[in-house]
């Protein structure tokens, strides 16, 4: 089902919507593991998490069309489906978004100090130039210039991915101050994207976005949510 066919079914049925939560999210990787059991147990058992993020990096491999996959699924589907169902949430007396961001996103991954800047400053910074940043990121793989450029290092496009989803997130509570819209990193929770190794169960992951799902009229947005409080974008 298309964003927009997704739009006239709830627009059919119920009118409004008054509750919009993205979870698109794919690693942008490829993992090379003989047994992922034995792996997930290895990760699971690590107390330590710089090690336990240093393994995983010692099992995956990172490709040009994962990389676009990546932010085709987590940044541009998630704007996709926002536009489409935009129109609903503003009918509604209290319409809210909840992003599901990563720590990943935060903007101290990027070495780049004009990336980070720029990225950083939601007073200039428009939907247009995220994407083309995305755009200039993608050129960058291909091209062998990331580090050069100041991208985050491991899980690369997983980070610029959430990095530019936060960027919007801002950029959209700004631009619709009626409506309630946050970014939430859920923890190290528990799913098939770190072979069940988190440190979170699904159940308490999810309290951060619904928390931000079931918040108040007149609550925080425009903010970024570790756990259930309240943290910097950097």
């Amino acid at each position: 089902m298309s964003a927009a066919r997704l739009a006239d079914f709830i627009k059919e049925k119920f009118g409004k919507l008054d509750i919009l939560v993205n979870n698109a999210g794919i690693t942008g990787t490829r993992w090379s593991v003989d047994d992922p059991e034995i792996f997930r147990q290895k990760l699971a058992g690590m107390d330590d998490p710089v090690e336990r993020i240093e393994t995983m990096n010692k099992h995956i491999t990172e490709a040009y069309d994962e990389a676009e996959k990546c932010l085709r699924t987590n940044y541009h589907g998630i704007k996709a489906v926002t536009k489409a169902l935009l129109p609903l949430l503003q009918s509604s007396s209290h319409g809210r978004i909840v992003n599901i961001s990563s720590y990943y996103g935060l903007l101290r991954f990027f070495s780049g100090d004009e990336l980070k800047e720029e990225l950083n400053n939601i007073d200039s910074l428009s939907e247009q130039r995220l994407d083309e940043l995305s755009e200039l990121f993608l050129k960058d793989f291909k091209d062998g210039q990331l580090e050069p450029r100041g991208w985050p290092k491991e899980f690369t496009a997983y980070k610029v991915s959430k990095a530019l989803m936060n960027a919007y997130s801002r950029i959209l509570a700004k631009e619709h101050p009626s409506l309630c819209i946050n970014c939430v990193h859920p923890g190290y929770v528990q799913t098939d994207m770190n072979f069940h190794a988190g440190d979170l169960p699904v159940e308490q992951g999810a309290r951060g976005a619904l928390m931000m799902a079931m918040a108040p009229k007149g609550g925080v947005t425009g903010a970024y949510l570790d756990k259930t409080e309240v943290a910097s974008f950097v």
